[in-house]
């Protein structure tokens, strides 16, 4: 920030006077300054810090390449194609779903037949499937190339909460606000499987890596670990795990152990095979709302509504940084290999920290509300975020992949 101009300045040893006192004649006034002397301190006042977010220097400002604003309401969920560098769907609360290319205003498709807000949208391994789940208790199944619906697929009736696809294959696992986990074969559009367990919402799930185990999370605060061809699951509740609700969860690459965060401040470690609590990762001070391993290290991130994002050394089970924010953490994604990771917070803004450091390297403004989903592109040179402002956002890393 440049200060202001000194030009009319008068240095003090022009006027050196020893033990006279000097006096300035009226005409030599070059110009009278009113001030308020109740707003001036004491002499003995502490010293003042001068902080200067640069941020919010303009609130106008925005640092997006491309805006997607087809959306009238919130925008809950985005998903980036794992084959097409400008393939990206996003749905929310106006009941609508996109598929749209960055850069391109034609190639725009609207996935309709949902009857109230898309949920949560994810593509295939293989980029061949787009799913949309919708709080109707209905997924559709789309070709991403074609833009075609391939299926409709219903379970209990229940919101959908989350899906995801099968590593491996085009199985979709979908986890309802009516506390079932529902699993179907989208080649064949046929229902495989319903898990029953949990006592509330199921909130958060995934397959592991390997494809052979499924975990679930439930607003009823436990975990369940199931087989996904028998039905049967381990169930992980009481001390010492959480004491609240589960809002995010997230399996090692090894697809042995599961990291959970919960409404409780607290994030735990579980083994897959025994169900047991192997360690508890305690620096939170609010709700843990997201998640993730890096795919390059033993690292795990977590963040949460204390405006904190922590890197984990997994295996020492200690916190390696803390990265502060200005407002709570909703979302985060690691940046493809490297080591940055990319995190999406109430204030509107997306940010890039440096895992090793614990610094921001880059923080994108743009949005105008909180900013509750974040997907990177194929190519790993864009990051795209959605925000309660109704837009989506693609801001440019190409400097930190």
């Amino acid at each position: 920030m440049n200060g202001p101009s000194r030009d009319n300045s008068v240095e003090e040893d022009d006027y050196d006077s020893g033990d006279e006192e000097f006096f300035l004649d009226e005409d030599d006034v070059i110009q009278e300054i009113a001030i308020d002397e109740e707003e001036l301190p004491d002499r003995d006042d502490e010293e003042i810090d001068l902080v200067v977010d640069y941020d919010d220097d303009d609130d106008n400002a925005d640092d997006s390449f491309y805006v997607f604003t087809r959306h009238t309401d919130e925008v809950y969920s985005v998903a980036c194609s794992p084959t097409d560098a400008s393939l990206v769907a996003t749905g929310g609360k106006d009941d609508k779903g996109f598929l749209w290319k960055i850069g391109s205003q034609d190639s725009i498709l609207e996935l309709q037949g949902h009857g109230n807000t898309v949920s949560t949208l994810a593509f295939s391994s293989d980029g061949k499937f787009l799913a949309s789940g919708s709080f109707d208790g209905l997924i559709q199944v789309w070709d991403a190339n074609l833009g075609s619906t391939k299926c409709r697929l219903e379970g209990s009736g229940g919101s959908i909460e989350w899906l995801k696809w099968h590593p491996k294959g085009h199985l979709i696992l979908a986890g309802s606000e009516d506390s079932s986990v529902w699993l179907w074969n989208v080649d064949k559009c046929v229902y495989l499987n319903s898990f029953y367990g949990h006592a509330s919402s199921v909130t958060c799930g995934d397959f592991s890596p390997d494809g052979k185990i499924i975990c679930t999370g439930s607003d009823d605060a436990s975990l369940r670990i199931w087989n996904p061809k028998t039905g049967e699951s381990i169930n992980v509740n009481g001390h010492p795990y959480h004491t609240d609700g589960l809002t995010c969860l997230s399996i090692t690459h090894d697809s042995t152990v599961a990291v959970t965060g919960s409404k409780d401040c607290s994030v735990h470690m579980v083994n897959l095979t025994t169900g047991k609590v192997i360690n508890s990762l305690v620096s939170h001070s609010d709700s843990v709302e997201c998640v993730g391993h890096s795919p390059s290290s033993q690292w795990a991130a977590t963040g949460s509504l204390d405006k904190k994002l922590i890197i984990w050394d997994i295996e020492r089970s200690s916190p390696r940084c803390t990265c502060v924010h200005e407002d709570g953490v909703i979302c985060l994604s690691w940046l493809g290999m490297s080591r940055y990771i990319a995190t999406g917070s109430m204030d509107g803004k997306v940010r890039i920290w440096d895992s090793l450091s614990g610094s921001c390297v880059r923080s994108f403004s743009g949005h105008h509300g909180a900013v509750q989903s974040l997907a990177v592109t194929a190519d790993q040179n864009s990051v795209v975020s959605v925000s309660d402002d109704g837009t989506a956002r693609v801001f440019r890393i190409s400097d930190y992949n």
